[in-house]
């Protein structure tokens, strides 16, 4: 799904394209102008050019004159269907002669010598003179050819103008909205991540700020103290996880590349995952399990970021699953790629709510007390490493997320944490959790890009060409 184009960027986009047409239009006339001046110019020198033959041909005497000293003739033209030369000849007696009796040349050009454009009757007539013999001789062309070239250019160019100042209008439009909509989209989702981030952190704040109030108002017994600093630690605790996330989307969303990849056995990484998750399942009475292949499921990606991600999935799983009930991990094949699935029996993502899934502090349910962020990361994550998102129903009830990556098959396998595959089966638990690791994750039990922002693919089939 394409997003509508933003109004602010829509009206920065025109005024953009009339400012570009703008320049664009004074250019254009000025090559325009510039053109038929040029033509102009040509043709006339070929005229000027064409006039001083003809006179040098009449000085040689290769240009006959009828018998008894009449005018001299006018030569063939220069090229096949050219316009004819007028000749006037002035002799001694001061009478003029002329091959077109219909051309008077006015009295005050008998002496001309230089080129000189004149009016002769309706025609625009281009001369120029020189003796021969013991006569004056005046040659004329007319320039009816020039003024033809000239109206062929100009209208060409009304008619090129408007066209080429329309296709400039709508690609500075179309070329605008391209370049400034992901700018303007960019800007209001951190304007939107700052107020929903701050929405978040004011409900902490207020709960710690009223019961430190309360505390300070008056003495109160130990059990009264005890409860509230047991509420202020959940408190700090939750903001401390919101502030976590946040810091790391945000050095996502600044980062220009991503880390190191290398192979990775997803089969063993999900099982060190879930190991770390044992003692949260156990307190809540889950049912946390694990199935991998025989070590052969390596997909190329940044251990720490895959390792992050089965994290989210873990987390969202156990929180959204009720007590007693169920969470599955599995990693498999799937043809080429190799496919991830974090199963439970919580009540699921309702169809409708699976293209907001992954929205900044959107929650697809209501269980839990998480801020929105985790299916955040995780997108971030799945898209980064050309992942594969697939969203559904679980056989427990619950949700199923599903993501695939493109197989990897590495020539040498490595064991240890997130590296790459062993050669031997993945174990389903009891491996070493890494250190430093939270065993939570650290991460909220919900979705993502802040609300408001454009609706992006369907997320129930999401990969990295939708982002």
């Amino acid at each position: 799904m394409t997003a509508a184009p933003l109004p602010q960027v829509r009206r920065t986009s025109i005024r953009v394209a009339l400012a570009a047409t703008s320049i664009v239009a004074i250019a254009y006339l000025a090559v325009a102008l510039a053109v038929v001046l040029l033509a102009t110019r040509n043709l006339t020198a070929q005229i000027d050019e064409n006039l001083s033959s003809t006179l040098a041909q009449i000085s040689r005497g290769d240009v006959g004159r009828p018998p008894g000293g009449g005018g001299f003739d006018a030569p063939p033209p220069r090229v096949p269907f050219g316009a004819p030369v007028i000749v006037w000849t002035q002799h001694p007696d001061g009478s003029v002669t002329c091959n077109r009796p219909d051309a008077v040349l006015p009295a005050a050009y008998y002496g001309v010598r230089g080129p000189v454009t004149v009016a002769i009757g309706s025609a625009s007539v281009r001369i120029a003179g020189a003796p021969a013999g013991d006569t004056f001789v005046v040659v004329g062309q007319t320039t009816e050819s020039v003024s033809q070239a000239q109206g062929n250019l100009i209208l060409s160019e009304l008619v090129i103008g408007p066209l080429l100042l329309i296709a400039v209008f709508l690609g500075a439009v179309a070329i605008g909205r391209r370049v400034a909509a992901p700018i303007e989209l960019a800007r209001r989702r951190q304007l939107d991540f700052t107020a929903d981030a701050s929405h978040e952190l004011r409900t902490p704040l207020s709960v710690i700020e009223a019961n430190t109030s309360l505390a300070l108002s008056r003495d109160r017994d130990v059990g009264w103290y005890r409860a509230t600093f047991q509420r202020l630690d959940g408190e700090t605790r939750r903001m401390r996880r919101l502030l976590d996330d946040m810091l790391w989307l945000a050095r996502f969303d600044a980062l220009q590349g991503a880390p190191q990849s290398e192979p990775v056995d997803l089969g063993l990484l999900a099982a060190q995952a879930v190991d770390r998750f044992r003692a949260v399942a156990e307190a809540r009475a889950l049912s946390l399990t694990v199935e991998a292949g025989p070590g052969k499921e390596v997909v190329t990606a940044p251990p720490e970021w895959l390792d992050r991600l089965v994290g989210v999935l873990l987390d969202n799983a156990c929180k959204n699953s009720p007590e007693g009930g169920i969470v599955r991990v599995s990693v498999g094949d799937e043809g080429s790629r190799v496919r991830l699935t974090v199963d439970d029996s919580g009540p699921g993502i309702p169809p409708e709510a699976r293209v907001r899934a992954f929205d900044r502090f959107h929650r697809a349910t209501d269980q839990g007390s998480g801020a929105g962020l985790g299916l955040a990361i995780a997108d971030a994550i799945v898209r980064a490493t050309k992942g594969h998102w697939k969203i559904g129903s679980s056989p427990a009830g619950g949700s199923s997320m599903t993501v695939t990556w493109p197989r990897t098959f590495p020539t040498r396998r490595q064991g240890g944490r997130g590296g790459a595959a062993t050669s031997g089966p993945v174990p389903s638990g009891g491996s070493v959790t890494p250190h430093g690791a939270d065993p939570t994750g650290g991460l909220e039990a919900a979705p993502s890009p802040a609300p408001g922002a454009p609706a992006e693919p369907d997320a129930a089939d999401r990969s990295p060409a939708d982002a």
